[in-house]
């Protein structure tokens, strides 16, 4: 059985490699790279895959779900500006693409839901744009 959860944060960051010139970053990066950044209201969905239990009825502890995104997603990265705040994404580290804001929260959710199958993270940045992301795969 699959389920998936959504959950919603915002967040500011900025595309930018130091060892590049500003005029190689707008290059590049367009308006993304922007010196102060800029902010997305992002969708995370968050698709799990599980047995169903034939006591409880459940295929996946909804609450336990909730509480690792709640602690590894919402507290971390909601109103925040990511280059700042998360160490993976401060200058000279990964540009905060969608992308690889994907394979962070995979990284950080792993651990915590070793017993369940996380079978695809989408990540909405706006509501034209989003990026898939199918950690086993």
């Amino acid at each position: 059985m699959q389920l998936t959860r959504k959950v919603r944060f915002s967040a500011a960051h900025r595309y930018h490699r130091p060892e590049w010139t500003d005029e190689q970053n707008r290059e590049a990066f367009g308006p993304c790279a922007n010196p102060h950044g800029h902010g997305h209201d992002y969708l995370l969905e968050v698709t799990v895959e599980g047995e169903v239990d034939p006591v409880t009825g459940f295929s996946v502890d909804l609450g336990r779900l909730d509480a690792v995104l709640r602690d590894e997603v919402i507290v971390p990265f909601d109103h925040q500006h990511l280059n700042h705040v998360v160490p993976e994404f401060a200058p000279g580290g990964l540009i905060p693409t969608s992308e690889n804001i994907l394979l962070l929260i995979s990284r950080r959710l792993a651990p915590r839901l070793h017993d369940v199958s996380v079978v695809r993270l989408r990540l909405h940045e706006n509501p034209d744009f989003y990026v898939d992301y199918a950690p086993g795969g």
